[in-house]
């Protein structure tokens, strides 16, 4: 009997400006391909595996995410995560969450520990606090906010990862800190399912970029939309949303797998900072 294929595809934001460099986003999600393709050859879970890989992606202070997170105009670092499964369509998400080092595993325990999908704010955090997601000792410390000269009037910044396993489950999960320069209280695509993160039995999807104009488009259950019902290939219909974002004055990424092991990584911006495990065991990374 045939192996099943496995793939997965990591973004690191596409917030990305044709001047500056990104060697160390680029080798770093590279080394993270490579453990994401030896963690599917042990059998691991596209959960376990997504939600592992977005962390470092928090913790590596190279993305507007987790520790490269910048403050908003009130001087508060508040992050967004989401997850999602398929086929079952489980699901979790926190907004506005402050003072933990993995936003992303906090979305996690929602989605496995609550009958909700969405916590924000002061309950998001006293739900993490209770299943022992990791504190930040020392927040006015922490954060190293990502270098980016950006001007545009909704600035980006988001990273993610979406998986299918040898047992032929998705996942996709998001994590965020949001516009750079954003009002306090605001609220992106990123944590809401099927704006910025979606997954179900045909398709696993992230996206980044202008979170306002991708909940208009609700781009990532837009993908799957695509594909069952107008017939799309994997990444036409990722095309089809990106064009439809754009139309709206909107730019942005899309990274997403199939139950097939197909897989796509477009854009509308200058670029988005990717890398991607295909079902023949290759690895490919870059911005462009």
């Amino acid at each position: 009997m045939s192996q099943k294929p496995v793939a997965l595809v990591l973004h690191g934001g596409a917030g990305v400006l044709a001047e500056r460099a990104y060697d160390r986003e680029i080798a770093h999600l590279e080394e993270l391909a490579i453990e994401g393709r030896d963690r599917l050859a042990r059998g691991e879970s596209a959960v376990g595996i997504a939600v592992t890989l977005v962390r470092a992606m928090e913790e590596s202070g190279l993305y507007v995410a987790g520790k490269g997170a910048s403050p908003n105009t009130a001087g508060r670092y508040e992050l967004d995560a989401s997850i999602m499964e398929g086929p079952d369509r489980r699901a979790g998400a926190v907004a506005a969450l402050e003072g933990f080092v993995s936003p992303i595993e906090a979305a996690r325990v929602v989605m496995e520990a609550t009958p909700h999908v969405l916590i924000a704010g002061a309950g998001a955090a006293d739900i993490a606090r209770q299943h022992k997601v990791e504190e930040i000792a020392e927040p006015e410390s922490y954060y190293t906010p990502a270098a980016v000269a950006d001007d545009r009037e909704i600035a980006t910044g988001t990273v993610g990862c979406v998986v299918l396993d040898r047992d032929g489950h998705l996942c996709a999960a998001t994590s965020t800190g949001g516009t750079l320069r954003k009002r306090w209280g605001r609220v992106g695509d990123t944590p809401i399912i099927g704006s910025g993160t979606w997954a179900d039995a045909r398709v696993a999807v992230s996206c980044t970029g202008q979170g306002e104009f991708f909940m208009r488009a609700n781009a990532a259950a837009d993908v799957s939309a695509r594909i069952r019902y107008l017939g799309a290939s994997l990444d036409q219909a990722v095309r089809g949303v990106l064009e439809d974002i754009g139309a709206l004055g909107g730019d942005g990424g899309i990274i997403a797998v199939d139950s097939f092991g197909n897989v796509s990584a477009r854009y509308n911006s200058q670029g988005m900072k990717h890398a991607i495990l295909r079902a023949d065991g290759t690895i490919s990374a870059g911005v462009r």
